[in-house]
Protein backbone atom coordinates (compact mmCIF):
# COMPACT_ATOMS: atom_id res chain seq x y z
CA UNK A 1 0.00 0.00 0.00
CA UNK A 2 1.41 3.37 -0.76
CA UNK A 3 1.75 5.92 1.97
CA UNK A 4 1.89 9.89 2.25
CA UNK A 5 5.10 9.23 3.35
CA UNK A 6 6.43 6.92 -0.13
CA UNK A 7 4.51 10.25 -1.55
CA UNK A 8 6.55 12.74 0.05
CA UNK A 9 9.89 11.14 -0.76
CA UNK A 10 9.08 11.24 -4.42
CA UNK A 11 7.91 14.20 -4.46
CA UNK A 12 10.49 16.20 -2.14
CA UNK A 13 8.92 17.65 0.12
CA UNK A 14 7.40 16.64 3.42
CA UNK A 15 4.75 13.94 4.97
CA UNK A 16 2.86 17.11 6.53
CA UNK A 17 2.74 18.83 2.94
CA UNK A 18 1.39 16.07 1.25
CA UNK A 19 -1.10 15.84 4.21
CA UNK A 20 -2.29 19.51 2.97
CA UNK A 21 -2.55 18.17 -0.34
CA UNK A 22 -4.70 15.40 0.26
CA UNK A 23 -7.31 17.00 2.33
CA UNK A 24 -7.31 20.09 -0.11
CA UNK A 25 -6.24 22.74 2.36
CA UNK A 26 -5.80 26.15 0.82
CA UNK A 27 -2.09 26.93 2.36
CA UNK A 28 -0.34 24.98 -0.40
CA UNK A 29 1.50 26.62 -3.21
CA UNK A 30 0.40 25.75 -6.40
CA UNK A 31 3.61 24.79 -7.88
CA UNK A 32 3.87 22.65 -4.48
CA UNK A 33 0.38 21.17 -5.03
CA UNK A 34 1.20 20.27 -8.85
CA UNK A 35 4.32 18.94 -7.67
CA UNK A 36 2.71 16.45 -4.86
CA UNK A 37 -0.41 15.70 -7.44
CA UNK A 38 2.03 14.17 -9.89
CA UNK A 39 3.56 11.95 -7.09
CA UNK A 40 0.25 11.23 -6.38
CA UNK A 41 -0.65 9.98 -9.80
CA UNK A 42 2.36 8.07 -10.41
CA UNK A 43 2.66 6.13 -7.07
CA UNK A 44 -0.89 5.57 -7.77
CA UNK A 45 -1.40 6.69 -3.79
CA UNK A 46 -5.16 6.36 -2.07
CA UNK A 47 -6.20 8.01 0.68
CA UNK A 48 -7.32 6.09 3.60
CA UNK A 49 -10.98 7.06 3.97
CA UNK A 50 -11.71 4.67 7.38
CA UNK A 51 -9.04 6.33 9.25
CA UNK A 52 -9.65 9.38 8.04
CA UNK A 53 -13.30 9.21 9.59
CA UNK A 54 -11.91 7.76 12.59
CA UNK A 55 -10.03 10.90 13.23
CA UNK A 56 -13.09 12.93 12.80
CA UNK A 57 -14.85 10.35 15.30
CA UNK A 58 -17.43 9.24 12.33
CA UNK A 59 -18.15 6.54 10.37
CA UNK A 60 -19.13 8.65 7.18
CA UNK A 61 -22.36 6.41 6.90
CA UNK A 62 -25.64 6.97 6.55
CA UNK A 63 -28.27 4.43 7.61
CA UNK A 64 -31.44 3.89 5.69
CA UNK A 65 -34.23 2.17 7.18
CA UNK A 66 -37.45 1.46 5.06
CA UNK A 67 -40.26 -1.31 4.11
CA UNK A 68 -38.67 -1.88 1.02
CA UNK A 69 -41.32 -4.46 0.18
CA UNK A 70 -43.20 -1.28 -1.57
CA UNK A 71 -41.90 0.15 -4.78
CA UNK A 72 -42.35 3.43 -3.76
CA UNK A 73 -39.63 3.06 -0.82
CA UNK A 74 -37.39 1.54 -3.69
CA UNK A 75 -37.60 4.51 -5.68
CA UNK A 76 -37.36 6.71 -2.73
CA UNK A 77 -34.17 5.47 -1.61
CA UNK A 78 -32.24 5.84 -4.48
CA UNK A 79 -32.64 9.24 -4.34
CA UNK A 80 -31.50 9.27 -0.50
CA UNK A 81 -27.89 7.26 -1.72
CA UNK A 82 -27.89 10.05 -4.84
CA UNK A 83 -28.32 12.92 -2.39
CA UNK A 84 -25.74 11.28 0.42
CA UNK A 85 -23.16 10.38 -1.90
CA UNK A 86 -22.93 13.88 -3.35
CA UNK A 87 -22.21 15.09 0.23
CA UNK A 88 -19.50 12.30 0.54
CA UNK A 89 -21.69 9.47 2.60
CA UNK A 90 -22.47 6.04 1.59
CA UNK A 91 -25.82 4.94 2.66
CA UNK A 92 -26.38 1.23 4.23
CA UNK A 93 -29.86 0.28 3.26
CA UNK A 94 -31.77 -2.24 5.61
CA UNK A 95 -35.04 -3.45 4.75
CA UNK A 96 -38.35 -3.72 8.08
CA UNK A 97 -41.23 -4.29 5.70
CA UNK A 98 -43.25 -2.36 8.64
CA UNK A 99 -41.97 -5.38 11.29
CA UNK A 100 -41.75 -4.35 14.51
CA UNK A 101 -38.84 -6.59 15.85
CA UNK A 102 -36.73 -5.95 12.72
CA UNK A 103 -37.05 -2.13 13.37
CA UNK A 104 -36.17 -2.62 17.41
CA UNK A 105 -32.82 -4.53 15.73
CA UNK A 106 -32.09 -2.25 13.37
CA UNK A 107 -32.71 1.13 15.14
CA UNK A 108 -32.12 0.24 19.05
CA UNK A 109 -29.20 -1.80 19.47
CA UNK A 110 -26.39 0.56 20.11
CA UNK A 111 -23.64 -1.91 18.70
CA UNK A 112 -25.59 -1.77 15.58
CA UNK A 113 -26.65 1.79 15.45
CA UNK A 114 -22.72 3.12 16.83
CA UNK A 115 -21.64 2.19 13.25
CA UNK A 116 -23.64 4.93 11.70
CA UNK A 117 -23.33 9.00 11.81
CA UNK A 118 -27.26 9.17 11.58
CA UNK A 119 -30.44 7.51 11.01
CA UNK A 120 -33.23 8.02 7.97
CA UNK A 121 -35.84 6.05 9.15
CA UNK A 122 -39.35 5.43 8.34
CA UNK A 123 -41.03 3.47 11.17
CA UNK A 124 -44.52 1.05 11.04
CA UNK A 125 -44.37 -1.35 13.27
CA UNK A 126 -42.46 0.53 16.63
CA UNK A 127 -44.72 1.86 19.35
CA UNK A 128 -44.90 5.43 20.11
CA UNK A 129 -43.21 4.87 23.78
CA UNK A 130 -40.52 2.52 22.08
CA UNK A 131 -39.80 5.61 19.36
CA UNK A 132 -39.56 8.40 22.29
CA UNK A 133 -37.16 6.04 23.85
CA UNK A 134 -35.48 6.42 20.84
CA UNK A 135 -35.42 9.51 20.24
CA UNK A 136 -32.07 11.31 20.64
CA UNK A 137 -29.86 8.31 20.89
CA UNK A 138 -28.18 9.23 17.58
CA UNK A 139 -28.99 11.95 14.91
CA UNK A 140 -31.91 10.88 12.70
CA UNK A 141 -35.16 11.85 10.61
CA UNK A 142 -38.25 10.13 10.24
CA UNK A 143 -40.18 9.75 6.76
CA UNK A 144 -43.61 9.88 6.52
CA UNK A 145 -46.53 10.34 8.75
CA UNK A 146 -45.15 8.88 12.00
CA UNK A 147 -43.89 12.09 13.84
CA UNK A 148 -41.64 11.28 16.70
CA UNK A 149 -41.15 13.99 19.31
CA UNK A 150 -37.76 15.25 19.41
CA UNK A 151 -36.70 14.03 15.96
CA UNK A 152 -37.02 16.02 12.77
CA UNK A 153 -39.45 14.56 9.81
CA UNK A 154 -40.18 14.94 6.42
CA UNK A 155 -43.24 14.48 4.66
CA UNK A 156 -45.76 15.71 2.42
CA UNK A 157 -49.56 16.61 3.69
CA UNK A 158 -50.90 13.61 3.13
CA UNK A 159 -54.51 14.57 3.72
CA UNK A 160 -53.82 17.55 1.33
CA UNK A 161 -53.01 15.30 -1.66
CA UNK A 162 -55.70 12.30 -0.65
CA UNK A 163 -58.45 15.42 -1.33
CA UNK A 164 -57.19 16.18 -4.17
CA UNK A 165 -57.26 12.74 -5.64
CA UNK A 166 -60.47 12.12 -4.65
CA UNK A 167 -62.02 15.45 -5.78
CA UNK A 168 -60.84 15.09 -8.68
CA UNK A 169 -62.74 11.76 -8.92
CA UNK A 170 -65.94 13.63 -7.87
CA UNK A 171 -65.82 16.40 -10.68
CA UNK A 172 -66.01 13.38 -13.46
CA UNK A 173 -68.98 13.02 -12.04
CA UNK A 174 -68.59 10.11 -10.09
CA UNK A 175 -71.13 9.91 -6.70
CA UNK A 176 -70.51 6.53 -5.59
CA UNK A 177 -66.43 6.92 -4.82
CA UNK A 178 -64.86 4.04 -2.71
CA UNK A 179 -61.79 3.86 -0.67
CA UNK A 180 -59.19 1.19 -0.41
CA UNK A 181 -56.23 1.50 2.68
CA UNK A 182 -57.48 1.43 6.15
CA UNK A 183 -55.13 -0.41 7.86
CA UNK A 184 -54.66 -1.32 11.87
CA UNK A 185 -51.32 -0.37 12.71
CA UNK A 186 -50.11 1.23 16.03
CA UNK A 187 -47.82 3.52 14.72
CA UNK A 188 -48.27 4.00 10.95
CA UNK A 189 -50.86 6.93 10.46
CA UNK A 190 -50.58 7.64 6.28
CA UNK A 191 -53.96 5.56 6.37
CA UNK A 192 -55.98 7.87 8.66
CA UNK A 193 -54.54 11.30 6.97
CA UNK A 194 -55.55 10.13 3.68
CA UNK A 195 -58.83 8.55 5.24
CA UNK A 196 -59.37 12.60 6.48
CA UNK A 197 -58.31 13.75 2.77
CA UNK A 198 -61.38 11.17 1.32
CA UNK A 199 -63.81 12.41 3.67
CA UNK A 200 -63.11 15.78 3.40
CA UNK A 201 -62.99 15.36 -0.71
CA UNK A 202 -66.39 14.15 -0.19
CA UNK A 203 -68.05 16.16 1.94
CA UNK A 204 -67.02 19.35 -0.47
CA UNK A 205 -68.69 17.38 -3.41
CA UNK A 206 -71.91 17.06 -1.66
CA UNK A 207 -71.62 12.88 -1.10
CA UNK A 208 -72.39 10.92 1.74
CA UNK A 209 -69.44 9.00 3.31
CA UNK A 210 -71.20 5.45 3.40
CA UNK A 211 -69.35 2.92 4.92
CA UNK A 212 -69.45 -0.14 3.12
CA UNK A 213 -67.20 1.88 0.19
CA UNK A 214 -64.09 1.90 2.62
CA UNK A 215 -62.35 -1.16 2.63
CA UNK A 216 -59.53 -1.80 5.04
CA UNK A 217 -56.43 -4.25 4.19
CA UNK A 218 -53.97 -6.29 5.67
CA UNK A 219 -51.02 -4.69 3.63
CA UNK A 220 -50.49 -2.07 1.01
CA UNK A 221 -49.82 -4.83 -1.63
CA UNK A 222 -51.76 -5.77 -4.87
CA UNK A 223 -53.29 -8.81 -3.44
CA UNK A 224 -54.97 -6.63 -1.10
CA UNK A 225 -55.92 -4.49 -3.26
CA UNK A 226 -57.78 -7.24 -6.11
CA UNK A 227 -59.25 -8.64 -2.77
CA UNK A 228 -60.40 -5.50 -1.75
CA UNK A 229 -62.00 -4.54 -5.12
CA UNK A 230 -63.65 -8.07 -5.62
CA UNK A 231 -65.60 -7.24 -1.95
CA UNK A 232 -66.81 -3.74 -3.74
CA UNK A 233 -67.76 -5.28 -6.89
CA UNK A 234 -69.84 -7.72 -4.67
CA UNK A 235 -72.00 -4.89 -3.46
CA UNK A 236 -75.59 -4.43 -4.68
CA UNK A 237 -74.20 -1.39 -6.03
CA UNK A 238 -70.52 -1.39 -6.78
CA UNK A 239 -68.22 2.30 -6.66
CA UNK A 240 -68.40 3.96 -10.11
CA UNK A 241 -64.77 5.16 -8.90
CA UNK A 242 -61.87 3.75 -6.19
CA UNK A 243 -59.51 5.98 -4.41
CA UNK A 244 -56.37 3.68 -3.52
CA UNK A 245 -54.54 4.51 -0.65
CA UNK A 246 -50.99 3.39 -2.72
CA UNK A 247 -50.46 2.23 -6.48
CA UNK A 248 -49.98 -1.15 -5.20
CA UNK A 249 -53.62 -1.27 -4.02
CA UNK A 250 -54.69 0.62 -7.31
CA UNK A 251 -53.03 -2.11 -9.46
CA UNK A 252 -54.56 -4.95 -7.92
CA UNK A 253 -57.81 -3.00 -7.94
CA UNK A 254 -57.76 -2.65 -11.60
CA UNK A 255 -56.72 -6.37 -11.61
CA UNK A 256 -60.30 -7.23 -10.52
CA UNK A 257 -62.06 -4.54 -12.11
CA UNK A 258 -60.88 -5.95 -15.45
CA UNK A 259 -61.17 -9.73 -14.55
CA UNK A 260 -65.35 -8.51 -13.79
CA UNK A 261 -65.28 -8.17 -17.43
CA UNK A 262 -65.74 -4.49 -16.66
CA UNK A 263 -63.81 -0.95 -18.15
CA UNK A 264 -61.36 1.48 -16.66
CA UNK A 265 -62.43 4.10 -16.29
CA UNK A 266 -65.24 3.81 -18.04
CA UNK A 267 -67.37 1.71 -15.52
CA UNK A 268 -64.81 2.31 -12.75
CA UNK A 269 -62.50 5.14 -12.62
CA UNK A 270 -59.57 4.41 -10.30
CA UNK A 271 -57.13 6.56 -8.82
CA UNK A 272 -53.77 5.87 -6.57
CA UNK A 273 -50.60 7.51 -4.44
CA UNK A 274 -47.28 7.07 -4.76
CA UNK A 275 -46.47 7.79 -8.45
CA UNK A 276 -44.33 5.04 -8.67
CA UNK A 277 -43.20 4.17 -11.89
CA UNK A 278 -44.79 0.55 -12.37
CA UNK A 279 -48.01 3.00 -12.34
CA UNK A 280 -47.05 4.70 -15.95
CA UNK A 281 -46.84 1.33 -17.50
CA UNK A 282 -50.31 -0.18 -16.61
CA UNK A 283 -52.81 -0.93 -18.71
CA UNK A 284 -54.74 1.73 -18.68
CA UNK A 285 -52.23 4.20 -17.20
CA UNK A 286 -52.58 5.14 -13.43
CA UNK A 287 -53.82 8.91 -12.63
CA UNK A 288 -51.77 8.62 -9.49
CA UNK A 289 -50.57 11.22 -6.61
CA UNK A 290 -46.88 12.22 -7.34
CA UNK A 291 -44.90 13.24 -4.01
CA UNK A 292 -41.42 14.45 -5.00
CA UNK A 293 -39.12 11.49 -3.83
CA UNK A 294 -35.87 13.59 -5.04
CA UNK A 295 -37.22 16.71 -2.66
CA UNK A 296 -38.02 14.38 0.51
CA UNK A 297 -34.70 12.75 -0.23
CA UNK A 298 -32.79 15.85 -0.05
CA UNK A 299 -34.56 17.46 3.00
CA UNK A 300 -33.65 14.46 4.75
CA UNK A 301 -30.26 13.68 4.10
CA UNK A 302 -29.48 17.49 4.27
CA UNK A 303 -31.32 17.86 7.59
CA UNK A 304 -29.57 14.88 8.93
CA UNK A 305 -26.15 16.11 7.71
CA UNK A 306 -27.19 19.36 9.82
CA UNK A 307 -27.29 17.23 13.33
CA UNK A 308 -24.61 15.24 12.17
CA UNK A 309 -22.39 17.98 12.01
CA UNK A 310 -23.75 19.47 15.58
CA UNK A 311 -26.48 21.43 15.16
CA UNK A 312 -28.96 20.77 18.33
CA UNK A 313 -31.71 23.48 17.38
CA UNK A 314 -35.27 22.52 17.61
CA UNK A 315 -36.52 19.27 15.64
CA UNK A 316 -38.36 20.45 12.38
CA UNK A 317 -41.14 19.05 10.29
CA UNK A 318 -39.99 19.70 6.81
CA UNK A 319 -42.81 19.48 3.92
CA UNK A 320 -41.89 18.19 0.29
CA UNK A 321 -44.67 18.97 -2.16
CA UNK A 322 -46.53 16.56 -4.11
CA UNK A 323 -48.85 16.60 -7.46
CA UNK A 324 -52.19 14.90 -8.75
CA UNK A 325 -50.89 13.47 -12.43
CA UNK A 326 -53.63 12.44 -14.01
CA UNK A 327 -53.90 9.45 -16.27
CA UNK A 328 -56.16 7.60 -18.32
CA UNK A 329 -57.01 5.25 -15.72
CA UNK A 330 -59.63 8.50 -14.70
CA UNK A 331 -60.59 10.54 -17.77
CA UNK A 332 -59.56 7.28 -20.51
CA UNK A 333 -57.05 10.13 -21.77
CA UNK A 334 -53.10 10.72 -21.05
CA UNK A 335 -52.79 14.02 -18.76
Amino acid sequence: MVTQRDVARLAGVSVRTVSNVVNNFAYVSEETRAQVQRALDELGYRPNVAARSLNRGRSDLLALVLPLDVPYFTELAAHVVDQAEERGYTVLIDRTEGVAERERQIVMRRDRSALFDGFIFSPLGLTPDELRDWAGECPAVTLGEVQVEGVDHVAIDDTAAARSATAHLASLGRTRIAAIGLVDRPVGNTAAHRSAGYRQALEEAGLPLRAELTVPVLRYQRQDGRLAMERLLDLPEPPDAVFCYNDLLALGAMRAILARGLRVPQDIAVAGFDGIEEGRFATPPLTTIVPDKEKIAELAVRRLLERVEGDDSAPVRLEAPWRLMVDESTTGVRG
